[in-house]
């Protein structure tokens, strides 16, 4: 919790000059009690044999010497201050507690230590009420010391919010996660991928930090966690996260020489190249600084990285800092999250998660249960942050808690504690996140990318767009195997385009607008198929149609709705690309209403989009267009999701 402070030197007599406005006659309160000038020469020789026994670092000793000076003059105030400093040096809470109430009674302003020690001494025994109102006494003694104030201004917050949160505990059950990952060894710094698959953590080996990787198994156990091989070093590695795919791993390395790293400690990154990771870097001097710089956390679109910094220019200690990626891999300069979330004291340990919106942190500046507390935060729509909410007691408790990562679905929060009595290291816990501090609910899309010709994997782009918005939300590359996983946060409608040159696109769509669950996340096999004609048609398939899944209409219209230009645009874009490629645009309907009334819909919603193609510079001999109405299904009738598929428009090559 809070250090002991370093000014209640009564011993002796010696007290420091920082409270020199404090000091008082001690012959104007005479008659109360008695001091080293006025006691009795044996309470006199007793304090003072104390007083050597201290400086001798023996503890016992000078409580008995105090003791003895007691007996001798229960009203020696010097002695009595001294007795229950003592105690609270030595963690006796309680008999401190009655020794300051007594120092209190003979004199209340005898030394402005004394409340704020009473008050340390009733915090640690959870009398948060009574700790307060002996704070709030140093608060109003008149004390000028800036740190001082600070100081005693943070317990009184945190004794008016432990008082509330003890009285209104959240759930908390935690449990070891298995032995797959804890061993006789430390393990901390949990990190999982979002599909929470994997977990990377740090594990002490001796001296020496490493990474290791723990895969979940079908029963929901962590398998046997396996060394990092390219990332772990003969020194220290730490601090790390990963991205949500998994394939890009941040980390934290101190005192590194001539790598390119900036001093101290350090950011650097790995990638995961045809199954094994890439000897790391540092990053540049853009975002490393000559100062601390570590503990960083990956955006799920990889592009924000946060981080904590002693660096120049933010609130006070350890702050909490983020920079953004620009196209083309470059980083800003990290800028300081601010005084909502970075106060004087320390902001540690971020944690965004996948919904790109909730990030966890811990504070020891923010009112809490006492040392580093665990926190979250929301972004708000326009890109502020609003204000830091602490997750509750018992999860935050008196001691300082550690790093948290929550799952995808933000009902699962891992950590690393000392909990278990029988252990005496460290081991990585989960537990059920408390309700009001989940996030946003968050899914994926997990994905494979071949050649519909040769199922070969491809490296191709990936684009997702939000279409009410009008804006990119993501884009990346799939990896050497044709893969990539991408988080979608709900409350939006996604546009997926899959393209390479060479290629017919694809498209899918994800309206999120209602809810997003983790429990159903999109699992797809993507074929793109070559352009006939072309070299990369090693063995060209047939023609099948490919769906535009991101052109809508007005219901029962042909008028084409605005969320509808990206995808329109991108198949003008492929047509002036590939000047031989023609196609014919095909509409089709569900069964819903009279057969000759779907085939004109259909007829007409194709015409409106042959129309827009033409009207955007293709020439019309290399289009046609054909409505076929109810008669050609793809899903069933019988439900509102079947009928939505069966309402599509597409396009061949012909």
């Amino acid at each position: 919790m809070f250090s002991f402070l370093p000014f209640q030197g009564a011993v002796g007599g010696n007290l420091l000059p920082l409270f020199s406005l404090f000091f008082f006659s001690q012959t104007l309160f005479s008659q109360q009690y008695h001091t080293l000038q006025t006691t009795v020469p044996n309470a006199r020789e007793a304090y003072e044999d104390g007083s050597r026994f201290l400086r001798q670092n023996d503890a016992a000793r000078a409580l008995r010497a105090f003791e003895q000076a007691l007996r001798a003059d229960s009203l020696f105030i010097e002695a009595r201050l001294a007795w229950a400093e003592a105690h609270f040096d030595n963690g006796h809470w309680d008999e401190a507690e009655r020794g300051f109430e007594m120092v209190l009674r003979l004199h209340p302003s005898f030394h402005p230590s004394v409340p704020f020690n009473l008050a340390l001494a009733e915090w640690r025994q959870d009398k948060f009420m009574e700790a307060h109102a002996h704070i709030d006494h140093f608060l109003q003694s008149g004390v000028k010391n800036p740190e001082l104030l600070y100081r005693a201004q943070r317990l009184a917050d945190n004794c008016l919010f432990a008082a509330e949160a003890v009285k209104n505990p959240v759930p908390y059950a935690p449990r070891p996660v298995g032995d797959g990952v804890n061993s006789l060894s430390d393990e901390y710094l949990p990190a999982l991928t979002a599909d929470g698959s994997t977990m990377i953590f740090t594990r002490r080996d001796g001296y020496d930090e490493n990474f290791y990787s723990s895969s979940l198994q079908p029963d929901g156990s962590w398998g046997k966690a396996v060394y990092l091989d390219g990332v772990n070093t003969t020194q220290n590695e730490g601090a790390q996260a990963i991205s949500a795919d998994g394939s890009w791993l941040v980390f934290t390395a101190c005192d590194r020489r001539e790598d390119g790293s900036q001093g101290s400690c350090d950011l650097y990154w790995s990638q995961l190249k045809d199954g094994a990771w890439a000897k790391p870097v540092p990053f540049s001097k853009t975002i490393n600084s000559e100062d601390w710089d570590a503990q960083p956390s990956i955006s799920p679109d990889g592009k924000m990285l946060f981080f904590s910094s002693t660096r120049p220019g933010g609130q006070g200690g350890r702050d909490l800092w983020f920079c953004s990626r620009l196209p083309g891999g470059r980083w800003t300069t990290p800028a300081n999250l601010g005084p909502e979330i970075n106060s004087r004291s320390d902001e540690q340990t971020p944690f965004v998660h996948p919904d790109g919106q909730t990030l966890y942190f811990t504070s020891d500046g923010l009112p809490g249960m006492g040392e580093k507390d665990l926190y979250f935060v929301r972004r708000n729509p326009d890109g502020s942050w609003g204000r830091p909410q602490n997750l509750g007691y018992p999860v935050n408790t008196r001691a300082s808690e550690g790093t948290l990562t929550v799952s995808l679905d933000g009902k699962t929060a891992y950590f690393a504690s000392h909990r278990d009595k029988g252990r005496e290291n460290i081991d990585i816990y989960q537990f059920e996140m408390p309700p009001h501090a989940r996030p946003a609910p968050v899914t994926y899309v997990k994905a494979r990318v071949t050649d519909a010709s040769t199922g070969n994997a491809l490296v191709a782009q990936v684009e997702f767009l939000d279409l009410r918005a009008g804006q990119p939300f993501a884009s990346a590359r799939t990896r050497p195997d044709g893969s990539f996983l991408v988080c979608l946060p709900a409350g939006r409608d996604y546009a997926l385009n899959v393209s390479k040159e060479k290629y017919l696109f694809h498209s899918e769509n994800f309206n999120l607008i209602g809810t997003a669950s983790f429990n159903q996340p999109f699992l797809l096999d993507i074929a793109l198929q070559p352009i006939a004609g072309d070299e990369a048609a090693a063995r060209p398939a047939p023609a099948r149609p490919v769906v535009l899944r991101n052109v809508f209409f007005e219901t029962g219209s042909a008028a084409l709705l605005p969320q509808s230009t990206s995808e329109l645009d991108r198949l003008t874009a492929l047509l002036n690309e590939t000047p031989s490629l023609r196609i014919q645009i095909s509409g089709h309907t569900d069964n819903i209403g009279d057969e000759p009334s779907n085939q004109a819909l259909a007829e007409n919603r194709a015409h409106a989009v042959y129309e827009y193609l033409i009207q955007h510079g293709i020439a019309a001999e290399r289009l046609r267009f054909k409505g076929f109405g109810e008669t050609k299904p793809i899903d069933t009738n019988d439900t509102p999701e079947g009928r939505q598929r069966n309402r599509r428009t597409e396009f061949v090559v012909w």
